[in-house]
């Protein structure tokens, strides 16, 4: 684990088979991310995949370890963002095939070990089918969550803003249907999306730190790096500290023109605030 942190963290990369490096993550090829990130001194990456499967596991492994970090879960935020693809689109094509992707991911993060996460790819509802939708939704994502636990991985869903997505906004309405599973299931907790929609986070992350498996950090407003002395991580820590929090760290943000920097000040900036604290 990195130096004075209780937990692994990651940085977010896109893999290879994305069009091109998702906004969010370090913008280079696999390889090349992985090899900057373990120079800084990260534990891991998450990966987010576009149209992989279980047969592309032992590629990506060998990528990832070559560099010395390890893969800590897989996201799926390009299935939509790249090919707009969503559970809620009207069309049944479309929904098949945005459920087939996603079961896809579920099945490489059960090669690998390590859990699924469902963002935007659940869509947004348009005037007089939100009913329709969420039940496509609701059906198509414990879908997944069964398939993710078949294969020996877990679904992790994520609170997004209502400019992403018209479900599941704040922790309590994704843990709510998480509850409502019959498998083994978890949130991740992003402090942007929780900041968009006035959720307090350091009191999201007390009331929820033993149900989810990662948090994604990035700057309050800009969204960009962590800057240095920023007030809110040792709160963040301390609450993470509190709560029992056994999962990961994600750096997930815009990388502002240049990534190993953007991923050096976040590095620094949260192992100097957990420093501070010890």
């Amino acid at each position: 684990m990195t130096a004075r942190l209780p937990w692994p963290l990651a940085y977010t990369v896109s893999g290879d088979d994305c069009l091109t490096p998702m906004p969010l993550g370090y913008s280079a090829p696999l390889t090349e991310a992985v090899r900057g990130l373990a120079e800084l001194g990260y534990d891991g990456v998450e990966v987010q995949v576009r149209e992989t499967d279980a047969r592309d596991s032992e590629a990506l492994t060998r990528t990832v370890e070559a560099a010395g970090l390890t893969v800590l879960g897989i996201g799926t935020g390009p299935v939509a963002a790249q090919d707009r693809l969503t559970l809620t689109d009207p069309s049944p094509d479309v929904r098949r095939h945005a459920l087939s992707r996603l079961l896809g991911a579920a099945r490489l993060a059960g090669e690998l070990g390590v859990p699924v996460a469902l963002g935007q790819t659940r869509g947004t509802f348009l005037p007089g089918l939100a009913d329709m939708q969420r039940l496509w939704a609701h059906r198509a994502v414990r879908q997944l969550a069964e398939e993710a636990a078949d294969y020996g991985s877990r679904l992790l869903l994520e609170p997004q803003s209502r400019a992403n997505t018209s479900l599941w906004h704040t922790p309590a309405e994704a843990l709510a249907f998480v509850d409502s599973l019959c498998v083994p299931a978890g949130l991740v907790l992003d402090t942007h999306h929780l900041d968009a929609e006035g959720v307090d986070v350091v009191r999201a992350i007390t009331e929820h730190a033993e149900v989810t498996a990662c948090l994604q950090l990035a700057a309050p407003a800009t969204r960009g790096s962590l800057p240095l002395g920023d007030p809110r991580l040792p709160a963040l820590i301390t609450a993470l500290r509190a709560g029992g929090f056994t999962g990961w760290l994600t750096l997930e943000h815009t990388q502002e023109g240049d990534s190993p920097k953007a991923a050096a000040r976040s590095w620094t900036a949260l192992t100097d605030a957990a420093a501070a604290l010890s």
